[in-house]
C-alpha cells in the first residue's frame, strides 16, 4: 500500500486504510490520491450507508452534485455520478456552482445527499470530494467513518428501473442567486465594487448576484478555463484586487477562492480586510438588527487577538473551536448560534446558509457599507489586529508536535516571553502534511523573530 503525499491511502482490495476524510472532505492530487475510482467507490459506500440507515425510506434517493471548474473536475464528476447512479440514486448534475450553492440546493430540493467535487483554494492540480447530508449539513465523523468502511465492498447492484437516473439541474444558478438576494437588508444601488472570483466556481454567480442587487460591478479573475483557477487570484493572492480596486475607484473589492466558501475583502485604498475583521463587522451588525443569536460569535483559536479584544469591549461573546469550519459548524449548532467563522474567510450565516458562503458574506458585509453609510475601511475599524506571524513548516512528522519535549518547551519559553501581550499557537494542518506556526505579539518584528525561531525547532525536531 503506498503513501500518498497528502496522507492518504490508496484504496487496495482486502486491506484496511488510514482515514481519508479530513477536515472538509477527501483532498490529494487529482489523479493519483484521487482518482476517478475512489470518486465512484465512495459515492457508491456513501449511498449504501445512508440508505441503511434509513435515509432512504419511503422514497427514490437522490442526490445533487456539483463542481469548480478544475480540469480534473470533469472526469470526477462523472465518476460520482456514475456511482451514485449505479447504487440507484438519482442525480442531479448542476454542473459548476459553489460549494455553498450544492449545499443550498441540497436542502432547497429536498435531496438527501449532496456532493461537491473541489479541492476550494488549492492549485489546480489537486481535487477533492465533500459530501452533504440531507439539509445540506456536512457529514459527522461517524458517517464518513462509515463510508470508509463500505469502500470497495461486495454489493447488489440494482438492474433495470432500479438503476438511478441523471438529469441536468439547469437552473440551479437561478435558485442559489434568489436565495442570495432574499437575505439582503437592503439594497447595494450605486455601490462600487470589483469581484475577483479566483477563476473559479464564483465566475458567474457572484457578479450576478451583486448586480443584481443593485452594485456597479467591475470583475477580475472570472475566465476559468480549467487550469488558471487560484493561479495569481482570489482569496489566497489579493494583489490584484487591490490593485483593480485602487485603480478603479471603487469602494470595495471582494475574493473568494476556487470554490467560493470563502470570502475576503479589500477596502477602497487597498488594504485587505480578513476574515476576523468582516466576522466582527457583521457580528455588530447582527446583533443592532437582533438576529445575532445569543449576542455571539463562534471562531477557532486562529482568530486574532485583537478580535477578541473588541468583541469583548463590545458586549459580545466569543468562543472558540480548533481550526476548520466544521468545528465552528458544530458548536453553533450545538448552541444555536447564527454567526461564527474563520481569519481565513470561511464565514457561517446559520439563518441563510449551512456551510461557509463567500458570495452571501460579501454582499451582506457590502450592504453594511451601504446601511450605514461608511467606509469599509472605517467599519473594520472597530477592531485593531495585533501583528500576526504564521509559517507553514512543511516536511515534519505532524503528528509529533503536541508530545516532543523540545517542540513544547521552545513555546512554553515563547509565552513566556510574550506574557499577556502575545499568544503562540501551534497545530498540525488538516488537510495538508505540515505544521502551522502563529504567533501574535505587540511588533511585527517580535512576532516574526518569535515565529521563525519556533518554524526552526519545529523543523529540526520533527524532520522526517
Amino acid at each position: 500500500m503506498d503513501r500518498t503525499r497528502h496522507g492518504l491511502w490508496r484504496p487496495t482490495r482486502g486491506l484496511t486504510m488510514a482515514r481519508l476524510f479530513g477536515t472538509d472532505g477527501v483532498r490529494g492530487l487529482a489523479n493519483r490520491d484521487i482518482t476517478a475510482e475512489l470518486a465512484l467507490d465512495l459515492s457508491v459506500a456513501a449511498a449504501h450507508v445512508l440508505g441503511d440507515r434509513g435515509d432512504f425510506v419511503g422514497h427514490r434517493p437522490r442526490a445533487v452534485v456539483g463542481r469548480d471548474p478544475r480540469a480534473s473536475g470533469e472526469f470526477l464528476s462523472a465518476a460520482v455520478i456514475a456511482g451514485l447512479a449505479s447504487a440507484g440514486v438519482d442525480v442531479y448534475d448542476a454542473g459548476v456552482l459553489p460549494t455553498p450553492a450544492i449545499a443550498f440546493l441540497t436542502a432547497e430540493l429536498g435531496a438527501d445527499l449532496g456532493v461537491v467535487l473541489s479541492a476550494s483554494h488549492n492549485a489546480m492540480p489537486d481535487n477533492g470530494i465533500k459530501f452533504f447530508a440531507r439539509g445540506g449539513h456536512k457529514l459527522e465523523d461517524s458517517v464518513e467513518n462509515a463510508i470508509e468502511g463500505r469502500l470497495d465492498e461486495a454489493w447488489d447492484r440494482p438492474t433495470g428501473a432500479d438503476v438511478g437516473r441523471v438529469l441536468p439541474l439547469t437552473d440551479g444558478a437561478d435558485r442559489y442567486v434568489a436565495h442570495l438576494l432574499s437575505a439582503l437588508p437592503n439594497r447595494l444601488d450605486d455601490l462600487h465594487v470589483v469581484i475577483d472570483a479566483a477563476h473559479g466556481a464564483a465566475s458567474i454567480v457572484s457578479p450576478r448576484a451583486f448586480r443584481s442587487a443593485g452594485a456597479r460591478v467591475e470583475v477580475i479573475g472570472a475566465e476559468p478555463d480549467g487550469l488558471n483557477i487560484n493561479d495569481g487570484y482570489g482569496s489566497t493572492h489579493l494583489c490584484m484586487l487591490q490593485q483593480a480596486v485602487v485603480e478603479r475607484g471603487a469602494d470595495l473589492g471582494i475574493a473568494h477562492d476556487g470554490d467560493a466558501d470563502r470570502c475576503l475583502a479589500v477596502d477602497h485604498t487597498g488594504a485587505p480586510i480578513d476574515g476576523d475583521q468582516i466576522m466582527a463587522i457583521l457580528a455588530l451588525a447582527m446583533r443592532e438588527q437582533g438576529t445575532l443569536a445569543h449576542d455571539t460569535l463562534v471562531a477557532t483559536v486562529m482568530s486574532n487577538l485583537g478580535m477578541l479584544l473588541a468583541m469583548r469591549d463590545a458586549g459580545i461573546t466569543v468562543r472558540q473551536t480548533g481550526v476548520g469550519d466544521r468545528y465552528v459548524l458544530e458548536d453553533m449548532k450545538a448552541g444555536g448560534y447564527s454567526l461564527g467563522g474563520e481569519q481565513s474567510g470561511h464565514v457561517v450565516l446559520s439563518e441563510h446558509a449551512t456551510t461557509g458562503d463567500g458570495t452571501l458574506t460579501g454582499l451582506l458585509l457590502a450592504a453594511r457599507v451601504v446601511a450605514t453609510g461608511e467606509s469599509l475601511r472605517d467599519l473594520a475599524a472597530v477592531m485593531t489586529r495585533l501583528p500576526q506571524k504564521m509559517m507553514n513548516v512543511k516536511g515534519v512528522d505532524k503528528d509529533a508536535a503536541d508530545s516532543n519535549e523540545a517542540v513544547q518547551a521552545a513555546v512554553a519559553r515563547a509565552e513566556a516571553e510574550l506574557a499577556d501581550t502575545g499568544r503562540v499557537l501551534l497545530r498540525k494542518s488538516g488537510t495538508e502534511p505540515l505544521v502551522r506556526v502563529m504567533v501574535e505579539a505587540k511588533t511585527p518584528e517580535q512576532a516574526s523573530a518569535i515565529c521563525h525561531h519556533l518554524a526552526d525547532v519545529v523543523r529540526e525536531q520533527l524532520a522526517l
